[in-house]
């Protein structure tokens, strides 16, 4: 990363263990800010777990962990998570339609989304207006993946998380999803940070990418790095994925 850009997350020498793994050793690196860096590396190499080390979800056992500049530490629970939002694979929703899905973020601080709001979070993800109050049983898995989106913006987050969200989804779903983060990247300058298994997608979204094995960070650099790794592992993980 250049020394010009700002940094959206930074780690210094952190570390995290549970139930007596040591899942993420002494991790020291940084995700720049407005860019989308893709997050890469075999299962069990400790991504997921450093997402929710991101948002608050779990703390480091040592280490130190800045936010905007800001130590995580210095924010309560409920403005880091406004602040860090994440989509997951599962795109999870409550029973109900789409409004009581989209509202769900605001409901939680005692507020209401407006319907011109739902409607302006709809568009922004490629959904019809009119699918506002529609049952969220009725929509399909792309929709449902657009909607947990949809709902991770309702805060208006600056860094938004993504976890493996378009691994289930065929490819013309997959693309759709590519496209529409990159807009979101664009539009409002949103920080992303993305985890994939797929190096495509890596390499066609990524501006800057991490590889973790091991629970360590192994190589990092423009995206461009997945075509030309330095690090043995990395070029057999690479090719393995490739083949």
């Amino acid at each position: 990363m250049s020394s010009t850009e700002n940094i959206a997350i930074k780690f210094e020498k952190v570390n995290f263990s549970d139930e007596g793994l040591h899942i993420l050793k002494n991790i020291t690196g940084s995700f720049p800010e407005g860019k989308i860096t893709t997050l890469v590396g075999p299962s069990g190499a400790g991504k997921s777990t450093l997402f929710k080390l991101c948002n608050g979800l779990k703390s480091p056992d040592s280490g130190d962990i800045y936010v905007l500049n800001q130590h995580i530490k210095n924010y309560n629970p409920i403005e880091l998570r406004r602040t860090v939002g994440i989509a997951l694979q599962s795109a999870t929703m409550i029973k109900g339609n789409v409004y009581d899905n989209l509202n769900l973020p605001l409901d939680l601080q005692n507020q209401e989304l407006s319907e011109d709001r739902g409607k302006e979070l709809l568009k922004l993800v490629g959904l019809p207006e009119d699918y506002l109050y529609r049952n969220t049983k009725d929509l399909s898995g792309g929709q449902r993946q657009k909607l947990s989106i949809a709902r991770t913006l309702v805060n208006q987050p600056e860094i938004l998380l993504l976890d493996e969200i378009t691994s289930s989804l065929d490819r013309v779903s997959q693309e759709d999803i590519e496209k529409l983060i990159k807009r979101i990247n664009e539009t409002y300058r949103t920080t992303i940070i993305w985890i994939t298994h797929n190096l495509k997608q890596a390499l066609d979204v990524g501006q800057y990418t991490w590889v973790m094995m091991e629970g360590q960070v192994i190589e990092t650099g423009p995206s461009d790095i997945l075509n030309h790794p330095q690090n043995e592992d990395v070029q057999r993980f690479v090719k393995g994925e490739a083949e």
